[in-house]
């Protein structure tokens, strides 16, 4: 209370200009006048809805169409004004176990920040890896978590300065003050579509922000949850800005709700009148019954079972006659809420016409698709005999679609119809990396696109391995799998081989599966995929990159230089290795710059599993201010000196020598 007194006497020292309060117990038409509702934010009287159901990427803002003074000027580095507000907001997703996204307050320049994004971004930030110094402050209140933005858990509350990851966070909830002077701390979830009443007070001239949340109808916990004071405010703020709320999605449908709104830059919000507000839950909730409601339920239930019962005779009536093309298996009720139609890819692909044919592989054909939304997408078709069949589509579908990163395909649905089996993801315009690098492009991607590609997706695989709740291996890492977006921007497609473990411990399985000359020595021989095998795939990756040869060409005469990587290691022991980069980009690099990348590409290609760098390792490398003196460093520990290439005495550099005359075994059969 301390905190609202202060308040109290900075506006009576420092009043507004032109002071600002306003109350919406609830929203109605004429509210609407009153507000700015942008892009997908809309009225559904009595509440505001920041998404839209129907679009798979959407994002909504509300503002108070006037902005409020904040400071006296854009460069000054004191903030003179200060405001009081209060709100009601509440979340609901369709699936609880599907990935959240909350919704933000924001104080803006502008009310369409340039470059904002939806999906995990609350339609307000940007995915650049160097974020910029711009007005925009944000109070987020975060139903998802996604460890690259070192989110807590997937129910917090944090506060970001022109940023996605915040300055400071804490898992949502309120203290209770008990009698004895002690406060206890009560977890509230954000996502069970519970109103949550929360209190901010922004201290312009101490540079505070406080934030504080309870359910709805219950009194103002008298601590403080969330509290950041630091002068740095100032720097992302301007004289004038736009107050309210930002919220996006993707294909996941969670409905975003604002109830009512208090603010006031003058003096302490007014209170929220929180009786008689609507409640939202899902349809199968059912709260305290009357006797009418209860019957009816137990007629509705007497229904369902023989509802249930026609069902399982149509099932088995379709099985016995072999129609099982739209029957609804287990596993497609367990994991994925959006199903596109046949009729819908098949009008999307024009028939899955030749014209649209991307490309084929070893689980089938990919092709181009415009949904109803004009929306591009891949379609990905499994064969009819393929021989990974239906179990490996099931891999693929089950872990895409909980993946979520900047450097992912993100997967958008799926589709089956009897035995064909169909995956929609994003549509990557630029194609595969190998089809810039190799097949005599009309345009060779030049030394800075393929390094940011190589980090790009380093990024990618390190998210795999250490920032998701399981370690994914990909087990298929290769030019063929890196696909390039519109920006040029690398991201790791093709889960069909992915296997997933819990950290610390190892896959089940025994089946040797890959693409040779990617493929890691022990793969080859105990058949044991795990993150260090990903790691030697994607240094072949780096070493095709800089090198811009295929792992295994057969046109070489000679026979040593038909392996990549066999080459370029004789290429170290010469002391020649800047020869091996190909010849096509020269002078666009430093000798020091490809020298240093070629060593990593033989690092990550250590026989020895346990020598190679982690990819975490990897990415620091990559993206490490001082790249040449972080490399080296980890060279100097993990590269495999020249003698031991020769000798390869160790047991792990015995196994690379089996796993030579295994690929050679292969070549000769090829």
């Amino acid at each position: 209370m301390l905190q609202l007194l202060f308040i109290l006497v900075n506006l009576t020292i420092f009043p507004s200009i032109s002071a600002l309060e306003f109350l919406f117990n609830s929203f109605t038409t004429n509210s609407t006048p009153v507000l700015n509702l942008i892009d997908d934010a809309r009225l559904e009287p009595p509440v505001i809805r920041l998404t839209n159901d129907s679009n798979q990427f959407s994002r909504g803002r509300a503002f108070y169409p006037s902005p409020i003074p904040i400071k006296s000027t854009s460069n000054s580095t004191s903030i003179s004004s200060s405001f009081s507000t209060q709100f009601i907001f509440s979340i609901l997703p369709d699936d609880p176990s599907s990935p959240g996204f909350g919704l933000a307050f924001v104080l803006s320049a502008s009310t369409s920040p340039p470059n904002a994004l939806s999906s995990q971004y609350f339609g307000l930030f940007t995915n650049a890896t160097v974020h910029t110094v711009a007005p925009l402050l944000a109070v987020e209140f975060d139903t998802g978590r996604n460890p690259e933005f070192n989110d807590p858990d997937r129910n917090h509350v944090g506060i970001d300065l022109n940023s996605i990851e915040s300055v400071v966070s804490q898992t949502a909830g309120y203290y209770n003050s008990s009698g004895n002077g002690s406060d206890s701390f009560v977890p509230l979830n954000m996502r069970s579509g519970q109103n949550i009443h929360v209190w901010i007070e922004f201290n312009g001239p101490e540079f505070e922000i406080n934030v504080t949340i309870a359910p709805a109808g219950m009194s103002r916990p008298v601590k403080t949850m969330l509290s950041y004071k630091k002068p740095i405010i100032a720097n992302y703020t301007s004289a004038d800005m736009f107050v309210g709320f930002s919220a996006s999605k993707t294909q996941w449908i969670e409905a975003q709700r604002v109830l009512a709104w208090s603010f006031s830059d003058s003096g302490v919000a007014r209170d929220i009148n929180t009786t008689n507000l609507p409640v939202f839950q899902l349809e199968n909730s059912t709260s305290s019954l009357s006797p009418g409601a209860f019957a009816g339920i137990v007629v509705g239930c007497v229904a369902a079972v023989l509802g249930c019962l026609c069902v399982f005779y149509w099932v088995w009536w379709k099985r016995r006659g072999k129609e099982e093309d739209d029957v609804i298996e287990d596993w497609e009720l367990e994991y994925w809420p959006h199903r596109f139609s046949y009729e819908e890819l098949n009008l999307a692909t024009k028939g899955f016409s030749k014209d649209e044919l991307l490309g084929a592989g070893g689980f089938g054909k990919v092709y181009k698709g415009i949904l109803s939304n004009n929306t591009e997408v891949a379609v990905k078709c499994v064969n009819h005999d393929s021989r990974q069949g239906i179990r490996e589509f099931m891999a693929e579908i089950s872990t895409i679609g909980r993946l979520q990163h900047k450097n992912l395909v993100q997967m958008r649905g799926w589709c089956r119809k009897g035995n064909e089996l169909m995956i929609v993801y994003d549509y990557m315009p630029n194609g595969s990396l190998n089809k810039w690098i190799f097949d005599k492009p009309e345009k060779v991607m030049n030394w800075v696109d393929r390094r940011r590609v190589l980090a790009d997706v380093a990024e990618g695989l390190n998210y795999l391995h250490h920032g998701w709740e399981q370690v994914v291996v990909h087990r298929d890492i290769k030019s063929s799998n890196v696909l390039l977006d519109s920006e040029m921007r690398g991201r790791l497609g093709d889960f069909g081989l992915a296997k997933l473990y819990t950290h610390g411990g190892v896959p089940n399985t025994t089946r040797v599966v890959g693409t040779l000359g990617y493929l890691a020595p022990e793969v080859v021989t105990r058949a044991t995929p795990t993150a260090a095998s990903d790691v030697y795939s994607f240094g072949v990756v780096v070493l095709e990159v800089a090198c811009g040869r295929r792992p295994i060409d057969t046109r070489f005469v000679v026979e040593e230089e038909e392996v990549l990587i066999d080459w370029v290691r004789q290429k170290y022991r010469e002391g020649r290795l800047c020869e091996a980069s190909d010849d096509r980009i020269r002078g666009q690099y430093s000798e020091d710059e490809m020298e240093a990348m070629l060593k990593l590409g033989l690092t990550c290609c250590h026989p020895d599993p346990l020598r190679r760098p982690t990819m975490r390792e990897v990415v620091a490398v990559l993206l490490g201010e001082n790249v040449e003196a972080t490399q080296n460093e980890l060279l100097a520990e993990l590269t495999p000196t020249v003698s031991s290439m020769k000798d390869r005495s160790s047991s792990a550099s015995e196994e690379g020598d089996k796993y030579l005359s295994q690929e050679s075994e292969l070549l000769s059969a090829v």
